[in-house]
């Protein structure tokens, strides 16, 4: 049997898993948003009308508005993460036990994230506002009430959710760098900084690349920890396109409108890492070690 056929007995199993989990139900999801179906009973064509009526979909538009922020801000907090773990390569003392503090979250469910930080925001008994009461503020903000507030209340535990998992990504890619380029730096008078900006940071650009991607699309698809922290209120404040289509689907029992939702959260996917592979390839392919 030649190699060719060998290569493609060994990869049909793959391919045939991977299209019945990933390729198979997006076809659907696109064929199902042609559809007005509650999902038992029969479908309806209806063309292209779940589609066009997104585009006058206030509830959508609103949901889609507090996933790219949700996205811009996990994108933002990168930028804390890289800091945590430049100082946590540089083998500063404790740096193995601040490692597996920032893991602990990641070892935790949403389900009981969204518990703990529901306490630490509980408008009288949480930890938050009997702080915030004892260096004198009387009327400390209702975190998970107030409309105004509400969205980037749910993001901080969001963050804190994911931290260990980025850090662990950029603390890898820093230890990878050869030695000898940093001690060579600082041989030639380099100071910590520079070190950081001009060596260390192009050489992990590929991996923060990545992680860019990783962020923006695990935002856009966020959907588990506002579920349960505001089941996406109050009156919609809280919002994001998979609560919503989430909503649309299995409470309104609307699935062919869910499903239009869903594939255009998919498109909007693909779109946002094209972009961003897009703006960052060039930069990728001028890292060398």
């Amino acid at each position: 049997m030649s190699d060719k056929r060998v290569i493609a007995l060994y990869t049909l199993p793959a391919l045939l898993i991977l299209l019945v989990l990933i390729y198979v139900p997006i076809v659907l999801t696109a064929y199902y948003g042609l559809m007005d179906w509650d999902g038992i009973g029969a479908m309806t064509f209806v063309g292209l009308e779940n589609y066009t009526a997104l585009l006058s979909d206030g509830m959508f538009w609103r949901s889609a508005y507090h996933s790219l922020l949700l996205a811009l801000f996990s994108v933002g907090s990168l930028v804390l993460y890289l800091a945590i773990s430049l100082i946590l390569a540089s083998n500063v003392k404790g740096a193995n036990l601040f490692r597996k503090i920032y893991l602990i979250p990641m070892l935790l469910s949403s389900v009981a994230i969204a518990q703990l930080w529901l306490r630490i925001y509980h408008p009288t008994n949480g930890v938050m506002n009997r702080f915030l009461t004892s260096v004198g503020i009387e009327n400390p903000p209702l975190w998970l009430s107030d409309t105004s507030i509400v969205l980037f209340a749910i993001f901080i535990p969001i963050i804190w959710q994911y931290a260990g998992f980025y850090i662990i990504i950029y603390y890898a890619a820093l230890k990878n760098i050869p030695a000898e380029l940093e001690e060579a730096a600082k041989i030639d008078g380099a100071t910590p900084f520079q070190i950081a900006y001009k060596i260390k940071l192009p050489l992990i650009a590929g991996v923060m690349k990545v992680t860019v991607v990783l962020a923006v699309i695990g935002s856009l698809k966020y959907f588990d920890l506002i579920y349960v922290m505001t089941d996406g209120g109050p009156s919609g404040a809280s919002e994001v396109m998979a609560s919503y289509m989430y909503k649309l689907a299995f409470r309104t029992n609307d699935f062919g409108y869910g499903s239009a939702v869903g594939f255009f959260l998919l498109v909007l996917i693909l779109i946002v890492t094209y972009l961003i592979r897009r703006a960052t390839a060039s930069k990728e392919d001028q890292v060398q070690y």
